[in-house]
């Protein structure tokens, strides 16, 4: 399969921030009289819409939590980002060599991808940014990724997803896409039960995008 649309997710994939991430929403969180440490946010929420952390801990304390608590969590992030943004290594020779088009489809809001995407400079990489803010239902549900595939017109069958947490891959395999599962701080193991080819290196990818393409032409 030599895919006509390859699909990133942001946090972890394009943008390191996943530890400041799990470190800001697990001190937030405890203030709220929610105890938990950055792992266990990190194995629960991970790669999951904030307002489906929200709802699910709210139901766990029997009260809600600020109104402002995503704004606040988001607003942290990025600031803790913005002083020393970070990408994965090779991540920007991946992107200079890889074929095809290629968007983004984050469990983000649209104003924080803009923040982290703009401050390393990858905005401009990408045809387009999809949030799940734009579907009724987030990551482990396709609907992101159908929903990115079908406004860029490419059938899912021609997409390539790049994620690194497991409610990701499971919503990338839901919508009949190949995925692949970079697993630099994620279990490769977990990411390989839900279905997807690991990787652990940005300077992997494009032979791995490559060899998919090799491996779909017929030999003679």
């Amino acid at each position: 399969m030599v895919p006509e649309l390859i699909i990133f997710d942001c946090d972890g994939v394009l943008v390191d921030t996943e530890p400041i991430a799990n470190r800001v929403l697990a001190e937030m969180l405890t203030a709220e009289g929610y105890p938990i440490d950055a792992e266990t946010c990190m194995a629960r929420f991970m790669g999951r819409p904030s307002a489906e952390m929200k709802r699910e801990v709210e139901a766990e304390l029997g009260r809600r939590l600020p109104e402002d608590f995503v704004e606040r969590e988001n607003c942290a992030i990025v600031e803790a980002f913005l002083a020393a943004p970070r990408v994965p290594p090779g991540l920007r020779e991946a992107l200079g060599v890889l074929p095809g088009r290629r968007c983004v489809a984050s469990s983000s809001l649209p104003p924080y991808l803009r923040a982290v995407l703009g401050a390393t400079g990858l905005l401009g990489e990408f045809e387009r940014v999809f949030s799940a803010a734009e579907v009724q239902r987030g990551k482990p549900a396709p609907d992101l990724f159908l929903h990115a595939a079908a406004t860029l017109g490419v059938a899912p069958e021609h997409c390539l997803v790049i994620e690194d947490a497991p409610a990701g891959v499971s919503a990338a395999v839901a919508a009949g896409m190949a995925v692949l599962g970079y697993a630099a701080a994620t279990s490769a193991q977990a990411l390989e039960e839900l279905g997807a080819t690991t990787f652990t290196s940005m300077g992997e990818l494009p032979a791995i995008v490559a060899a998919l393409g090799s491996a779909a032409r017929p030999t003679r």
